[in-house]
Formats: C-alpha cells, sequence, structure tokens
C-alpha cells in the first residue's frame, strides 16, 4: 500500500495477519543466512543437555517472521521507523511436526498529524504467547 487513511484507522483494528510453519531444515538454512550455528538449533541431544525442552527456534528467525505481516500491509519495509520485543518463550520445533507461529497485527495508536501508527503484534507457538512486547511503530505517510 503506498496511501493510507489515517483518519479511518481505528485502535483495535487487525491490519495484518500471518501464520508461519517451521521445519528442522528451515533451522538449518537460517543458521546458514544468519551464521548462528549454536547446536541448539538443530541437536536435540544438546539441546537437553542444557535443559531446552527440544531443538529451538532462533529467536532473530522468530522476530523476523512476526515483523513479515506488517511489512506485507505497509508495502515497503523502509516504513518500518522502529521494532522492540521481548522474548517470553522458545519455539520449539519438533522434528516431525515443526512448529506453527501464528502473529495478528493490531493498531495500538496512532498520531495523524505525523502519519504515524503503533502497531501491537500478538505471536503464538501451541497456544502460548512466544514474544512479548511485540511493537512496531510505522510511517504512514
Amino acid at each position: 500500500m503506498s496511501d493510507f487513511d489515517v483518519q479511518n484507522l481505528e485502535v483495535g483494528e487487525t491490519v495484518a495477519a500471518g501464520a508461519f510453519e517451521l521445519e528442522r531444515d528451515s533451522l538449518v538454512r537460517y543458521a546458514g543466512a544468519s551464521g548462528d550455528f549454536n547446536p541448539i538449533h538443530y541437536r536435540d541431544d544438546v539441546a537437553a543437555s542444557v535443559g531446552l525442552p527440544g531443538v529451538l527456534a532462533h529467536g532473530m528467525l522468530t522476530m523476523g517472521l512476526a515483523v513479515q505481516p506488517v511489512v506485507d500491509w505497509l508495502g515497503d519495509p523502509a516504513r518500518i521507523l522502529d521494532y522492540q520485543v521481548r522474548f517470553t518463550r522458545p519455539v520449539v520445533v519438533d522434528p516431525v511436526a515443526g512448529a506453527s507461529i501464528l502473529v495478528t497485527a493490531k493498531i495500538a495508536q496512532f498520531d495523524v498529524e505525523a502519519r504515524t501508527a503503533r502497531v501491537d503484534l500478538t505471536v503464538i507457538c501451541n497456544d502460548e504467547t512466544v514474544l512479548g512486547k511485540a511493537q512496531v511503530r510505522v510511517d504512514l505517510a
């Protein structure tokens, strides 16, 4: 989208949503792209040895997937002015079932004059919130 009718935005309005499926090979590809080869992201034995419930998705992978519906809604990643999250729970990627991440993006507040908005993300995996205080400040001009 190139033009937003800021006057018609409503607090609480869902502006974007997405569902993302992760498999173990997704983690290996991300490790190669990011350079993060920590074995908790691909080896069950290592994850178990440090007390984890299983192989975990990379936090930055989860964070990147979570903002994608907002980027798609905006039509331009340069419209993201600020993005912050708190990692509240790990995303465990089962060797067979993988993991599903569900994202909902809602308007939390907006500034008509500045043509900016804060979008709050709800990021769920296995019926649990995995990112807390996930907030994106966006340019709607």
